[in-house]
């Protein structure tokens, strides 16, 4: 059985957020009209929601390095900035995986800064999954009603293999070539699948919540 990891929490939030009409990753968590105030942001929450499990929490900027920023210092996380966020998504996981090794880690749970935070006892299961995973295994994905989402832990040699690909391809190419190395864990939490894109999918959150 593989060994406890050195898990490096990892958001990517470099994206313009064009569809939202504002930064994502400073929209209030939760969301206006949900009938809880908590003075938090998607970014916080994110980092909050990690900071039990991993060592350390990296959140790949793009553009929008400056105003993230004291979200980021405050929580005590690290930001780091792609240079060419343009490239798309890809591009910043890229980014964010090759800080995990620079930082002398060999594990990452990555999520996305406009999924919503999924519960604690989501984030325990997969942590245990990950942790007592075989050899072969080398990322543990979440799934809501046969549906994939995030956050994903993913040992070295599933880093390496994103590392590795072309700046072209995409996380699901990735996924796909190395299906019979991950496990899909099957978990009750519908915030694994969620993602907030538009001002509709906003309020819809509100009211799911």
């Amino acid at each position: 059985m593989a060994g406890a990891p050195n898990l490096c929490g990892v958001i990517l939030a470099a994206g313009a957020s064009s569809r939202m009409g504002t930064d994502k990753a400073l929209l209030s968590w939760p969301p206006a009209g949900s009938g809880s105030i908590s003075g938090q942001t998607f970014l916080s929450a994110a980092i909050q929601s990690f900071d039990p499990f991993s060592e350390m929490v990296i959140v790949v900027a793009g553009h929008n390095a400056s105003n993230l920023a004291p979200v980021v210092y405050a929580q005590g996380a690290v930001l780091i900035e792609n240079p060419a966020p343009e490239r798309g998504q890809f591009s910043s996981l890229q980014v964010g995986l090759q800080e995990v090794l620079n930082r002398g880690r060999d594990a990452a749970i990555l999520t996305l800064v406009d999924r919503p935070p999924v519960q604690p006892s989501t984030l325990e299961r997969l942590c245990h999954q990950f942790a007592t995973r075989p050899h072969q295994i080398w990322a543990v994905i979440p799934e809501y009603r046969s549906r994939h989402g995030h956050p994903v832990l993913m040992g070295r040699e599933m880093i390496e293999a994103f590392l590795k690909a072309t700046p072209t391809a995409n996380a699901r190419e990735i996924e796909h070539t190395n299906q019979h190395h991950i496990e899909y864990l099957a978990l009750e939490d519908p915030m694994i699948t969620l993602d907030v894109d538009t001002p509709e999918d906003y309020a819809a959150l509100a009211s799911l919540l």
